[in-house]
């Protein structure tokens, strides 16, 4: 689908019953999680107030985006909130957040903030299935389901997504292309230096054909170090029909980066015929 200036638009797809664009914005950048350095984090959150913030919002409405993918923290739930009070109609998927506190804290932020979907944080899964803690990961979903929410979990290792597969009743798998941080010591990144490795991008993507549900691919630019048009290429070849991308951006390099994103990976996907 296109619109009058010739920008395709993303599709529509879906997580359990929640229809969702196949796009998805991102929300790394919003808070500061650059996944490069640190000076590259300040950047980020120096730049992002919340009227920055909205404008993104706005932008990626008007790409033809309804879905945001974003942490379950006070300030993004606070952006959401002003965002459809000022008459936004984005589907928010939740991610739990380690740093403010349990799975089961991060799913009730989700349920009071009136998300239509969420997931348990990559890092956490990580970090709880390499070392067997797993009963939060199990209730955490539970609770989920009892609220009416699409189901997900994210992972950065293929253990932890094959474990999640095994183990628990998804509506969806949120799939790192990469696994740039040894989650296996702890939840959050540990602030060495990150690797984006080719090996483990074929390897998650590999094991995306053998599952039975939806998978969200995300960090496909592994954090703005993979060329746009390459990335998106890559990402079209692997996906299927009813998965969906989630990239984040940063405005400040390019105010037009949202409706580019958009168009590139709705070319290549057109290219591959899906």
């Amino acid at each position: 689908m296109t619109d009058t200036a010739g920008h395709r638009t993303p599709q529509p797809v879906y997580l359990g019953q929640v229809e969702i664009s196949r796009f998805i914005l991102g929300c790394n950048p919003y808070g500061g999680f650059s996944h490069q350095n640190a000076e590259r984090d300040r950047d980020m959150l120096d730049w992002y107030t919340m009227e920055r913030l909205k404008e993104d919002y706005r932008l990626a409405e008007r790409a033809g985006i309804t879905t945001h993918l974003a942490r379950g923290d006070h300030f993004m739930m606070r952006a959401l909130r002003e965002h459809w009070n000022e008459g936004g109609t984005f589907t928010w998927i939740c991610q739990t957040c380690p740093e403010i506190g349990s799975i089961e804290r991060g799913v009730l932020n989700a349920i009071r903030g009136r998300a239509s979907a969420c997931f348990v944080h990559g890092g956490e899964m990580d970090f709880r299935v390499a070392s067997g803690d797993t009963k939060a990961i199990i209730d955490g979903v539970r609770l989920m389901r009892d609220h009416g929410l699409a189901a997900g979990v994210a992972g950065h290792n293929t253990k932890t997504i094959l474990w999640a597969a095994e183990h628990l009743d998804l509506d969806f798998f949120m799939a790192c292309h990469y696994n740039p941080d040894d989650r296996t010591r702890q939840a959050m990144a540990t602030g060495s230096e990150e690797q984006y490795l080719e090996e483990d991008r074929q390897a998650m993507c590999a094991l995306i054909q053998e599952l039975s549900k939806p998978v969200i691919h995300y960090k496909v630019l592994a954090a703005g170090r993979n060329d746009p048009q390459e990335a998106f290429a890559y990402v079209a070849k692997v996906y299927r029909p009813g998965d969906a991308v989630c990239v984040g951006v940063f405005t400040k390099d390019d105010p037009d980066m949202i409706q580019k994103d958009v168009d590139l990976l709705e070319d290549a996907l057109v290219a591959e015929g899906k």
